[in-house]
């Protein structure tokens, strides 16, 4: 069985030392170095090659980040998972073709579904990168189309295509996002993503409600003639008086 090399960078000397630990209890794995700093992991990576990489973003010297950045021109590319405390740097690390993103602290049982990831691209040849740019992912000041959000799902971060989105509910600070039977919570207003979602799919029924009208089951005046709209999960929102007279004028 091939054993892949793999490199710890962590300056946490607890956490170190328990990655070091899952790390020689899976067979496929073998420890080549653990590193406290950024500037030493780069330089340890580049003299082993190692093929996975547990890299912790917030370290002496260089971040881990920045560790990445610096061996985009290198021979050596290997598989990289992160390891962090912090979400706000995920879509980066996906940009940089990271294969997953832990947040800690996080079960054992994550690390190796996350590593199971990078061995299956690993055992395939494929190598890094191993993600795609997400590109398109949701920024607050940005004004391009949105194609796909990036959102938190417990200690993962998880990225839904827009058109696979139910709807959106929000108040005045966060935002609920409907999408294959699951409800994801973020800290943006529901106003940072109108502009960005396509009008012809997406209709902002009431102050606080944009809806997928590919998930809308049925629409039904209620007794002030505004529309209940049903969507496929059995959710039911309420149209505004004003959206409610658009949708009656486009009644065939």
């Amino acid at each position: 069985m091939k054993r892949f090399r793999t490199l710890i960078a962590e300056d946490e000397p607890l956490a170190a030392e328990g990655l070091a630990d899952w790390v020689r209890e899976l067979p496929q794995l073998e420890l080549a170095a653990v590193c406290a700093d950024g500037d030493s992991a780069l330089r340890t990576i580049r003299e082993l090659q190692p093929e996975l990489v547990l890299l912790d973003i917030q370290m002496p010297g260089r971040t881990g980040l920045e560790v990445l950045r610096a061996l985009a021109d290198d021979e050596c590319q290997p598989a990289v998972i992160f390891t962090t405390a912090y979400d706000e740097h995920a879509l980066t690390a996906f940009e940089l073709h990271a294969v997953d993103y832990l947040l800690k602290p996080f079960a054992q049982e994550r690390f190796n579904e996350a590593v199971g990831h990078a061995l299956s691209r690993l055992a395939a040849g494929e190598g890094a990168p191993l993600l795609p740019a997400l590109e398109s992912a949701a920024r607050p000041d940005d004004d391009e189309p949105l194609l796909r959000l990036l959102v938190r799902d417990g200690q993962r971060i998880v990225p839904l295509l827009v058109e696979e989105i139910e709807y959106l509910r929000s108040d005045t600070k966060y935002t609920a996002i409907a999408s294959r039977g699951r409800n994801y919570l973020v800290r943006l207003p529901i106003a940072s993503f109108e502009k960005r979602l396509d009008a012809r799919r997406f209709l902002k029924v009431n102050r606080s409600c944009l809806i997928n009208l590919d998930y809308v089951e049925a629409m039904t005046p209620d007794e002030g003639s505004q529309y209940v709209i049903r969507l496929r999960d059995g959710t039911s929102v309420t149209a505004s008086r004003e959206v409610s007279k658009q949708l009656r004028s486009q009644i065939l």
